[in-house]
């Protein structure tokens, strides 16, 4: 192996990241591999960064194309440095509060109708009268930001006319 140079098993050891998800990052662009001796796979020493890099964006809930497109933001598709990384990561931000925005409202939503359309409880009829959530479109539409009270005017105004 040329000086430098990871195998895979090695960098799914060191990296604590199963060999067939690293195979699988590399299928999407994530990390890239040189192929020597019988075309086996071997790493710049530098992709133990780069996949902690990718663990880390994926804790935080990004998707595999949104690390992908942050990844692509770095010259030369070097391995993130810490300010890229603080650069990154603060534009992060606003997507997080509104997947924690997101979860808070299911937390208080949880036992109360989410405008699913299902009519199976009793507080159905006082959140979402006639079904009126599905008006606005598949789903449990309170918990996708839906109001409950423009949804309760809405159906009000339908089965007056």
């Amino acid at each position: 192996m040329a000086e430098g140079y990871i195998d895979i098993a090695n960098l799914a050891k060191r990296s604590g990241v199963a060999a067939s998800a690293l195979r699988f990052y590399e299928e999407q662009g994530l990390i890239r591999s040189a192929r020597q001796g019988g075309g086996r796979r071997h790493f710049p020493r530098s992709t133990l960064r780069r996949v902690a890099f990718v663990r880390a964006a994926q804790a935080v809930g990004l998707t595999l194309e949104e690390i992908r497109a942050a990844l692509a933001t770095l010259p030369d598709e070097r391995t993130p440095t810490r300010e890229d990384w603080a650069s990154l990561s603060s534009a992060w931000k606003p997507l997080i509060d509104e997947r924690i925005a997101a979860l808070t409202r299911l937390r208080d939503a949880l036992s109360s109708c989410i405008g699913c359309g299902c009519l199976s409880l009793d507080t159905c009829a006082l959140y979402n009268p006639a079904d009126g959530a599905r008006r606005r479109g598949p789903g449990p539409r309170y918990l996708l930001g839906d109001n409950p009270a423009s949804v309760m005017a809405e159906a009000k105004r339908s089965e007056a006319a």
